[in-house]
């Protein structure tokens, strides 16, 4: 990848209560050359805002919760504002490796694409069942109602070249953001790639997976997805 390439990248990451992984995510990323990272703080109830603001990053805030999806949009608009060529949007746990960052980078210049997802379906063994799970029944539906069909649409690991970063403007702030992003990436003629990406599991990562992992709530929240989906494939 040429050192221009690399200039023009920003990093976005959406980020709710992760003061305990931030800095070490921010480092990891640091140490394989990227240096313009945004950071979201969608509303934390702990200190990631107090944190991300002393990491030499671009530091943004929600001041109440809004969503994954809402935090995401925030960064993409400000990487629009800052000029950049390239996107990547990670999460903040850490369960994203920031050389897979690159691996996305590169197939995003190697291949004629537009936007290259990073896939824990492929191939990845040990992601939790139930998340497995939703990740399938969320391929289906985004098949269904936006006629996009990837190995894993829910995926936010994703690589970003201008025309893709500028077809991305959702109101969708939550978990649904993933496939409405594919829905307007569709419309705008987008070309989109996948590769196979590794997921490291913290205790702080797993942690919340089991928070996501009550049938009950994740039922419940499937549904209201469905339902967002239903409404915008309707609207949109």
């Amino acid at each position: 990848m040429s050192k221009k390439s690399e200039n023009n990248v920003t990093i976005v990451i959406p980020a709710f209560n992760e003061a305990i992984a931030i800095e070490s995510v921010v480092k990891g990323l640091r140490e394989y050359g990227f240096e313009d990272i945004v950071i979201v703080d969608d509303g934390s109830f702990d200190n990631t805002y107090e944190v991300i603001s002393s990491l030499n990053c671009i530091a943004l805030r929600h001041q109440v919760n809004r969503g994954k999806g809402a935090a995401a949009q925030t960064g993409l608009d400000a990487a629009k504002l800052l000029g950049a060529d390239v996107v990547v949007t990670m999460d903040g746990d850490g369960q994203h490796y920031p050389e897979d960052a690159k691996k996305l980078l590169e197939t995003l210049q190697e291949q004629d694409c537009d936007v290259v997802i990073g896939s824990r379906l492929k191939g990845q063994s040990g992601l939790p069942l139930m998340r497995r799970i939703m990740n399938i029944v969320g391929n289906w539906v985004t098949y269904l109602f936006y006629g996009v069909l990837v190995s894993d649409s829910q995926s936010g690991f994703r690589a970003y070249n201008r025309k893709a970063l500028m077809a991305v403007n959702s109101n969708m702030d939550r978990y649904e953001f993933e496939s409405d992003s594919l829905r307007q990436l569709k419309q705008a003629d987008c070309v989109i790639s996948e590769i196979p990406i590794k997921v490291q599991y913290t205790e702080h990562s797993l942690t919340k997976y089991n928070k996501l992992s009550v049938p009950s709530q994740n039922l419940a929240n499937g549904f209201k997805m469905l339902y967002r989906m239903i409404i915008r494939s309707i609207f949109a």
